[in-house]
């Protein structure tokens, strides 16, 4: 990308320069690589400045490359060089954000199949275009094949892997009647399904649609310098011109008046403030990166800071994603090591995720997995096969009549996918496979709700049944289930309105207009669909949930610590120009001041790189305590 181009060779030009002085080079070597660096870093935020005055509008950075052409003139070129480096990166990053945000919708778009199978009137099959196809229209969908559109199965019986969508574990069976969704993947049977919106409107052109749209609101959220930019450029600005009017209106000497003028200008400059607010956070940002967590932007570091309710996914955020054979519930005499070996046996040949399930657990045992003859699969049901001269059938409790209705129930009613296996026409027993809870999940929510002070939310599209097993296991109280993309970013909203700061966490398609409606979106990066990554604003790259809590901790000291520099920055700044205007600074004192209250905040931000800064963010504190720290820090941050 350009920017990145010229803010790499701004960087290096300026790096270079510093080695030349460092090194002894002669002034002019030196001073022609700064302003090289001046050139190559500069030009763009000069052209929209002028750009932006022609608008009757005046930004900071116009104002920051006059301040480093006066900064030059006086011969302090290596401050002008250190401030046009600070813009170019940050103008840099923006960019790059903004184009993987735009590459991301993209291809989520793919998600959906360019072309569909229309079927005719008189039972013909066509290959049109998903783009034409209109409501009422029939599709064919075959085994393998992704759904073309929304609509509603007509015939035929499938599994169809949704969780790009609704986020559900495992594929939800879909009969005549049952709704599915453009760009979810059917499984081994055969659908046709009439067709009920347009490509434009599917959920998952929708799902682009407000990944968009949230991502281009969350872009004009500045931070504290950015927010008072226009009004403290105009008055820098207006401040410069009166200090050269004014006095030589009255007669005042020349060289003497623009001399107080360029002081000004340069005592004034926000130098101090910018790195006040950037250090803190980039030091954050570096001292999660070492702990696999990656923080996209100083914005996300602040945003997370102020956060007051954690928002959870459900399937791979908190449970890690894939079924697992959790109990066998054996009957008429069987027992669990003989029901699971005859279920794994026969459903050893099949691709259905929970056969994967069932072998991997009788593995694990080390019960006999044998090969089976005269396997068969029913689409929607289940599958039968011959294992050492036993008949037997594996599947939905809807296969037999036989089976206690009770202890289905149960078992569903806890959130099991419920397995019955049957064994000579028999019924031998029940497997009950679930999403496994992630180790660490109970402990990051408890250690979530003590920092924050509110206890986290679930927002999840799976069943209710689901949702509340894992709520239960992990100690969530406010479940929400059910939820389609659309309605988990209205959740998100909602929790806004009630005066809400809300840090989102999930993994998949379906969470990414969540992740972009979220003050602040944590997406998991080992499992994590491309566009939820892409979307959040903070990756955790080794999917370790405990890192969470670190890093939220970690993100409220530097906000503190922001407000500590930005404070020690607005003090300097007003004494020096106070001294200017009252009297006579002279310019190698503002210089020092002004560049000095620099080192200061920077060092003071840098010291969140040491490894006991994240040490010390995760330690447990009492929640009036913490709750109390934090309350403060904000109203701090606001002022």
């Amino acid at each position: 990308m350009p920017e990145v181009r010229w803010a790499t060779a701004s960087l290096a030009l300026f790096a270079a320069g510093g080695a030349a002085q460092l090194a002894g080079a002669p002034a002019p070597v030196w001073w022609a690589l700064y302003l090289a660096c001046y050139a190559a870093g500069g030009w763009e935020p000069a052209l929209a400045g002028l750009r932006a005055l022609r608008e009757r509008t005046l930004d900071v950075d116009l104002l920051m490359v006059v301040a480093a052409i006066a900064a030059a003139t006086i011969g302090q070129v290596f401050d002008g060089a250190l401030l046009i480096v600070i813009f170019a990166t940050s103008g840099a990053v923006e960019a790059v954000v903004t184009r993987r945000t735009e590459e991301s919708v993209r291809a989520l778009l793919d998600l959906a199949p360019d072309r569909a199978t229309l079927l005719r009137d008189d039972d013909t099959e066509v290959t049109v275009p998903v783009a034409d196809l209109a409501v009422g229209d029939v599709v064919l969908v075959r085994p393998g094949e992704r759904v073309g559109a929304d609509g509603v199965v007509v015939s035929g019986i499938s599994e169809v892997d949704q969780a790009s969508i609704t986020g559900e574990g495992l594929p939800a069976t879909k009969r005549p009647g049952d709704e599915v969704f453009a760009g979810t993947v059917n499984g081994t049977g055969a659908l046709r399904v009439a067709v009920q919106r347009v490509a434009a409107e599917s959920v998952v052109a929708r799902i682009a649609a407000m990944v968009e749209e949230a991502s281009a609101g969350k872009a004009r959220t500045q931070l504290f310098i950015e927010r008072v930019e226009q009004r403290y450029s105009m008055a820098v600005v207006v401040g410069a011109l009166a200090l050269v009017a004014i006095p030589l209106a009255f007669g005042a000497a020349f060289e003497p008046t623009l001399l107080r003028a360029m002081t000004f200008m340069i005592v004034a400059s926000p130098c101090a403030i910018v790195l006040a607010t950037m250090p803190p956070l980039l030091a954050a940002i570096a001292n999660g990166g070492r702990r696999g967590v990656l923080v996209k932007s100083a914005v996300a570091m602040e945003a997370m800071g102020r956060t007051t309710v954690v928002a959870f996914d459900k399937t791979g955020t908190l449970t890690e994603g894939r079924p697992h054979l959790e109990s066998v519930t054996p009957l008429d005499g069987f027992d669990e090591d003989t029901v699971l070996a005859l279920a794994a046996s026969a459903e050893r040949p099949s691709e259905h995720p929970l056969a994967g399930a069932i072998v991997q657990a009788a593995r694990e045992r080390g019960l006999p997995v044998a090969d089976a003859a005269d396997f068969s699969s029913v689409p929607g049901r289940g599958v039968r096969a011959t294992v050492g001269g036993t008949a037997v059938v594996v599947g939905s409790p809807t296969m037999s009549d036989g089976f206690p209705e009770a202890p289905v129930a149960r078992l569903e009613a806890d959130g099991a996918t419920v397995v019955v296996v049957i064994a000579d026409g028999r019924p031998a027993g029940l497997l009950a496979l679930v999403d496994r809870l992630r180790p660490d999940a109970a402990d990051t929510v408890a250690r979530l709700a003590e920092l924050t002070g509110n206890p986290p939310v679930l927002l999840t599209g799976d069943h209710p049944a689901a949702a509340a097993r894992v709520a239960d296991a992990v100690g969530i109280a406010d479940v929400r289930a059910g939820l389609l993309p659309d309605a988990k970013a209205a959740a998100v909203r909602e929790l806004q309105e009630a005066g809400h700061r809300v840090l989102l966490v999930g993994d998949g398609v379906n969470d990414a207009p969540a992740l972009a409606t979220a003050d602040a979106g944590v997406a998991l990066g080992g499992r994590g669909i491309a566009l939820a990554v892409e979307t959040a604003d903070i990756v955790i790259v080794r999917d370790d949930l405990t890192t969470l809590p670190n890093l939220l901790g970690l993100s409220r000291r530097a906000r503190r610590v922001v407000v500590a520099n930005v404070t020690i920055a607005a003090t300097v700044i007003a004494v020096l120009v106070t001294w200017d205007l009252v009297g006579t600074l002279p310019l190698p004192l503002g210089v020092a001041g002004h560049e000095g209250s620099t080192v200061v905040v920077a060092l003071n931000g840098l010291r969140l790189l040491r490894a006991a800064a994240w040490r010390r963010a995760g330690r447990r504190r009492p929640v009036s305590a913490q709750t109390g720290s934090d309350q403060g820090s904000s109203a701090s941050a606001s002022t």
